[in-house]
C-alpha cells in the first residue's frame, strides 16, 4: 500500500456487514481503510473530509451538494446496492465524482422475494396460519394465479426476473417500461392499460424524481377490486396515504410490501393494521449470497476506478 493513495472511507456499516465480508480484508491490506460500524448522522462530513473514495453502505446516509462541497479530496462514491436516490448524482457529476452501484447483484433474490409476497397475498397464507394455529378451519378464501394478468412496471434486472417468474407459473404478462427498446420479448402496454387489464401490479421503478409519487391516487383509482398491489422497489414511488385509503376500502383487493415511505416502519402504522396486507422489513434483497457477492461488488468498483477502468457508473 502506498502511502500517497487515496483514503478509502466506509462511513456507516451500522448494523454490519462489510467487516464480515469475505473480500474485505484483502481490500483493506491493499489499501489506506478508515471503517466505522455505526451510522454518521450529522458527522458525516467530519467522517469523509479526507477521503478520496467512499464506500457507501445505507441508503440513510445522504449525499447532497453541501456534502460534496466541504469534501474537496473525493472523487469517487462506491455504493452497495442499486438505488441512488441517496445520491445527488448532478451535484456529483458537476464536481467530477464518480458514483458507482452494484447492478443485478440481487435481482434473483428481490424477484424470488416479490413472488413469495404474491402467494402469501394470493393464498393468504399468513391468515390462514394464525387461523389454522387457533383451532379454525377456513377454507375457499385464496386465488389461483395460473391464467391471471400480471403487470410488471419497470423493466431492469428485477422486473425481468419477475416477469419470467409470471410466465413460468401460468400468468399473462404485460408489461410498461421507460425504455421498452431494451427488452423487446415482452409484452409492452401504455400504462394506463395495463393498470386497466392487471390481476396483479409489481413495481420495479428506480426512485428519481421522476418517479417520486409515480403511483399516485389516480392511477391507483385505475386497478381492478380484485387487484393485488407488490412494491420491493421503493415506498416513495407511491403515493401511500391513497394506497392504504385503497386498501382499506377494498379498492384494491390486497398489497405485499417490502418499502415503505418511512423506515423502519413506525409502531402502529396503518398498514400494520390492515389484513389484507403482507409486510416485509425492506430485506428482499438481503441473502448471505447476495451480501457477499454485492459487498465485493462494491470494493470492486473501487480497485476497477484506481485502475482507470471504472465499471457500473451511474452519473456521466
Amino acid at each position: 500500500m502506498a502511502d500517497n493513495s487515496p483514503l478509502v472511507v466506509i462511513p456507516d456499516d451500522a448494523p454490519p456487514v462489510m467487516a464480515s465480508c469475505a473480500a474485505y480484508p484483502s481490500f483493506a491490506r491493499d489499501y489506506r481503510v478508515e471503517y466505522h460500524d455505526s451510522l454518521p448522522g450529522d458527522r458525516l462530513v467530519e467522517r469523509i473530509r479526507e477521503a478520496g473514495i467512499v464506500v457507501n453502505i445505507r441508503s440513510s446516509t445522504q449525499f447532497n451538494e453541501s456534502v460534496f462541497a466541504l469534501c474537496p479530496r473525493l472523487k469517487m462514491v462506491s455504493i452497495w446496492g442499486t438505488g441512488t436516490d441517496n445520491i445527488d448524482l448532478h451535484a456529483a457529476s458537476a464536481r467530477g465524482i464518480v458514483v458507482t452501484n452494484t447492478p443485478g447483484v440481487s435481482a434473483p433474490s428481490i424477484a424470488e422475494h416479490t413472488l413469495a409476497l404474491l402467494f402469501a397475498v394470493a393464498r393468504r397464507m399468513c391468515s390462514l396460519d394464525s387461523r389454522t394455529r387457533a383451532g379454525e378451519w377456513a377454507r375457499g378464501e385464496m386465488t389461483m394465479l395460473a391464467g391471471k394478468t400480471l403487470g410488471v412496471i419497470g423493466l431492469g434486472a428485477i422486473g425481468k426476473r419477475v416477469a419470467r417468474l409470471g410466465e413460468a407459473i401460468g400468468m399473462r404478462v404485460i408489461t410498461w417500461t421507460f425504455h421498452p427498446e431494451g427488452a423487446p420479448e415482452f409484452s409492452h402496454v401504455p400504462l394506463e392499460q395495463l393498470l386497466d387489464e392487471s390481476d396483479v401490479v409489481s413495481l420495479h421503478l428506480r426512485l428519481s424524481e421522476k418517479t417520486r409519487q409515480f403511483l399516485g391516487r389516480d392511477r391507483l383509482a385505475r386497478m381492478k377490486r380484485s387487484a393485488i398491489f407488490l412494491n420491493t422497489a421503493r415506498g416513495a414511488i407511491v403515493d401511500e396515504a391513497a394506497l392504504i385509503e385503497a386498501l382499506a376500502a377494498r379498492r384494491i383487493a390486497g398489497a405485499g410490501l417490502d418499502v415503505f415511505e418511512t423506515e423502519p416502519l413506525p409502531a402502529g402504522h396503518a398498514l400494520t393494521k390492515l389484513d389484507n396486507v403482507v409486510l416485509t422489513p425492506h430485506c428482499a434483497g438481503i441473502t448471505p449470497e447476495v451480501l457477499e457477492a454485492g459487498l465485493a461488488l462494491a470494493l470492486d468498483n473501487v480497485r476497477a476506478f484506481l485502475a482507470g477502468r471504472p465499471a457500473n457508473v451511474v452519473n456521466a
